[in-house]
């Protein structure tokens, strides 16, 4: 008889000290299967695949794959067993080559003169029909990492996980860097693994991608399993639902900010990398959210670094106020009332081994200085702290090390460590990037209520919904170029959409 499921996860619980991260969770995969497991940052999803994958062990509970008990003493005997893991955080090696990347720790050998060898001409072969005939990815197997975007890293990830011949593979926030059209060529790639039997744990906050790739979903809450449903029985609405424990009538803020006079212009904004942005020309006014939409590789992140001064330009002028002012740095750009919130929280954003005290006060610690070099603790503690309770941050206290946060609470770290510089113009790259819908909700409404208070937001968003739904007008870039701005009144994403594709 065919065996009902590849995978189950029976009474899984994991305790932390102080903290219980798994409280009883079961988890059934069947073959050939996309399987969404879904739930708000902090509820448990991450624990319980390390549990799977070997990086965990669990206090209480069983694995059986495949009708045999298991127990993976480390990632490595997961894989060797067939369980692969795409995480959402990409950690290639980035100065070797993408075969040396796939075939890491396994590289076929020949014997040359009686001396075992490293076998590259198969190693090469291997690689290029995996890429090119199997995943239809154009990738060159001898080229290096570090060379290759972000989406082409993830196909090269998703390739190692297929060159295990894996049974399960776990793809943790898949497409949180692709485009549309890569997000299309992904799919395509997973209804050719589960047509071939494999089956895939699909981790995503994006409601329609699980809707429209996934057989079932589970839900999770606060490390608690609370159901499996067909995907074709399930709504956005009822999702969220499940996932927050309430009904959560709006997915977006209510508009109160009333945009006034311009504060800041940019014009002919040229840079100095020739296959970047060219002669973009925009403003924005006091009280203002602008969004900025485009596809990946519009040079949307390209443009508002040079605006903070981290890139250079060949031409272009910023009026503030209507004087012309120079930002070379962002030493400049803060002194002008400009703040940057960057896209890549982990990379750029957060100093993982500070803790949240510090990771606040960072950019202004001139503020806390007595006698020019000896921080006033007390003075920063007691702004850290009104921060703290001002954006509501989960948080046992201030001195926790913000790695040990939820992504959404690390983002409204960082919100508050800009705020205390006082900025008038906050840009915004991907404010929720890799963030539940509840956290998501609560950096809404940061953002609108700065907004109301008249200070004004450049934010760019690669979620459309997020676009129209927060934007007072929205400007897309395609290849470099502006190509259209949008009241949010008349935006929807056809109108978006023709706008990113207008120079491709």
């Amino acid at each position: 008889m065919e065996q009902e499921y590849i995978l189950e996860m029976h009474s899984i619980s994991k305790s932390f000290p102080g903290v219980k991260a798994l409280d009883n969770v079961s988890l059934k995969l069947k073959p050939g299967t996309v399987h969404a497991l879904m739930g708000e940052n902090g509820a448990g999803k991450s624990t319980l695949m390390k549990c799977l994958f070997g990086m965990y062990v669990a206090d209480e509970g069983e694995v059986i794959l495949d009708g045999k008990r298991v127990q993976f003493k480390n990632a490595k005997d997961a894989l060797e067993n067939g369980i692969s893991m795409i995480h959402q955080e990409l950690h290639p090696v980035p100065h070797r080559s993408v075969m040396e990347n796939i075939w890491l720790g396994r590289f076929p050998v020949k014997n040359f003169m009686g001396v075992k060898m490293v076998d590259h001409k198969k190693m090469y072969k291997d690689t290029l029909a995996l890429l090119q005939e199997e995943l239809q990815l154009e990738i060159t197997p001898d080229i290096q990492v570090a060379k290759l975007s972000v989406s082409q890293i993830q196909g090269v990830e998703i390739a190692k996980a297929v060159s295990y011949r894996s049974k399960v593979i776990v793809m943790d926030e898949p497409t949180s860097s692709l485009t549309e059209n890569e997000v299309s060529h992904l799919f395509n790639i997973i209804r050719k693994l589960k047509a071939e039997g494999v089956a895939i744990i699909y981790i995503s906050h994006k409601m329609e991608e699980i809707l429209e790739i996934s057989d079932e979903v589970t839900i999770m809450r606060d490390g608690k399993y609370i159901g499996t449903w067909n995907s074709s029985e399930m709504s956005t609405d009822m999702i969220i639902s499940k996932m927050v424990g309430r009904d959560l009538t709006n997915r977006f803020p209510p508009r109160e900010n009333k945009p006034s006079e311009v504060i800041i212009r940019i014009e002919n904004f040229t840079s100095i990398n020739s296959k970047s942005f060219k002669d973009i020309t925009f403003d924005l006014r006091r009280g203002e959210i602008l969004g900025i939409g485009g596809l990946v590789g519009a040079q949307r992140t390209e443009l508002v670094e040079a605006i903070f001064g981290l890139r250079g330009i060949t031409s272009g002028k910023v009026y503030i106020s209507n004087k012309e002012v120079k930002i070379k740095s962002p030493i400049d750009a803060k002194k002008y009332g400009i703040a940057l919130l960057t896209e890549e929280r982990r990379a750029t954003g957060i100093f993982p081994v500070l803790s949240i005290e510090n990771n606040t006060i960072i950019a202004n610690l001139n503020r806390y200085m007595d006698f020019n070099f000896i921080i006033n603790s007390k003075k920063g503690m007691e702004e850290v702290n009104k921060s703290i309770d001002m954006l509501n941050i989960k948080t046992p206290s201030a001195k926790t090390l913000i790695r040990n946060l939820s992504g959404g609470n690390q983002q409204k770290v960082i919100f508050s460590r800009w705020l205390l510089t006082e900025p008038d113009i906050l840009i915004l790259d991907e404010p929720t990037r890799g963030i539940d819908v509840g956290a998501k909700y609560e950096i809404y409404s940061i953002i609108a209520d700065l907004a109301k208070e008249g200070k004004s937001i450049i934010m760019i968003s690669s979620e459309m919904p997020e676009l129209i739904g927060m934007s007072d007008r929205i400007m897309v870039m395609c290849s470099g170029r502006l190509s259209g701005i949008i009241d949010g009144k008349e935006a929807n994403q056809e109108l978006i959409m023709k706008y990113a594709t207008k120079f491709a």
